[in-house]
């Protein structure tokens, strides 16, 4: 006998409205675009269709679906092992961003190829750029200090005729460096996205998909088989989330009129105290931390600018054009 049906939200709570990921997956929509998800998906306990996200090539499947459906994509391959991530808050973070700027545009959000983006740590999969441009019309450029990352994003974007002249992927040649040797001298980019390696080592990036893999089997596993991928510098670098991130601060400081927003994902709420006081030392003018969310899985965006009140208005009238009528 099933257990009583499960009774769902109409929408799940935290994602922002503008997500188009806010309501529960519709696989036969998603399985008449792309045909190949119908041999992943199955019945839960509650006699409901999902897939296993315990299984790896279940959730690129469903991310290729997703992809396919919403986001115009022809085309999405990652090589093994490399990170498959869940699609629903690469969204929200993107649709977080775009609240920054319209907030600081007269209430208007920026759209369009002139404004510039810039992915810290693409990956394999591009999919901040995917989102930004579908959502918003946002041109990007992507860096990343993995060599098969880089192919691999290159070879999504020549695969997808709407990626083409919108997105440009970066090499960063020196693993220690985040905007040294990327930003040009003339370059100006309108907002700085970033998902930073969140554990401090390859030991504590094991330990925390052993408990996300226990927490999705019934029965306990003791080997740490990543069901959404990711390769050491996609995962984990030494000190974590909080040294990588003070790093970011500490460089971009010498980017100050480059761009007009720097923003970062900050996963553990413990290091935000760090954070705080990185940009304080930095001298940042404006700081913002931006919640987000899904269930009971909490985080934040920290976003910061250089800019003066001045600056950000010469910046927003010839860069984004959008003037308010008098």
């Amino acid at each position: 006998m099933l257990p009583k049906k499960k009774k769902h939200t109409k929408v799940k709570d935290g994602l922002h409205p503008m997500n188009r990921h806010r309501e529960r997956y519709d696989f036969k929509q998603l399985i008449s675009t792309c045909p190949n998800l119908e041999q992943f998906v199955v019945m839960n306990k509650y006699d409901d269709e999902t897939v296993d996200f315990a299984n790896p090539s279940a959730v690129k499947m469903l991310n290729t679906a997703l992809l396919m459906h919403y986001y115009d994509i022809e085309k999405w391959e990652i090589p093994e092992g490399y990170l498959c991530p869940p699609i629903p808050g690469r969204a929200d973070y993107i649709h977080r961003i775009a609240d920054l700027l319209r907030a600081a545009n007269y209430g208007k959000t920026p759209t369009g190829k002139t404004i510039k983006c810039l992915d810290v740590g693409v990956g394999a999969n591009c999919i901040y750029p995917i989102i930004g441009h579908k959502e918003y019309g946002w041109s990007f450029i992507g860096s990343e200090v993995d060599t098969v990352a880089v192919e691999a994003a290159r070879n999504i974007v020549i695969a997808n005729s709407s990626l083409k002249d919108a997105v440009e992927i970066r090499i960063q040649k020196n693993q220690r460096d985040i905007f040294y040797h990327l930003i040009e001298p003339d370059e100006r980019i309108d907002v700085v996205v970033c998902n930073p390696p969140f554990h401090a080592s390859q030991e504590a990036a094991e330990a925390g998909t052993l408990r996300k893999l226990n927490n999705l089997n019934a029965k306990k596993t003791t080997k740490p088989v990543l069901n959404f991928g990711g390769k050491s510098s996609e995962l984990w670098c030494h000190g974590g989330e909080g040294k990588f991130v003070a790093n970011m601060i500490r460089e971009s400081k010498n980017f100050s009129k480059s761009c007009f927003w720097f923003s970062t994902l900050i996963s553990k709420q413990s290091n935000l105290k760090r954070v705080h006081e990185a940009l304080e030392r930095a001298k940042a003018v404006e700081i913002r931390t931006l919640p987000m969310g899904q269930g009971n899985k909490m985080s934040r965006v920290v976003a910061w600018t250089f800019l003066t009140t001045e600056e950000q208005k010469e910046w927003r009238d010839t860069r984004w054009n959008t003037k308010p009528k008098k």
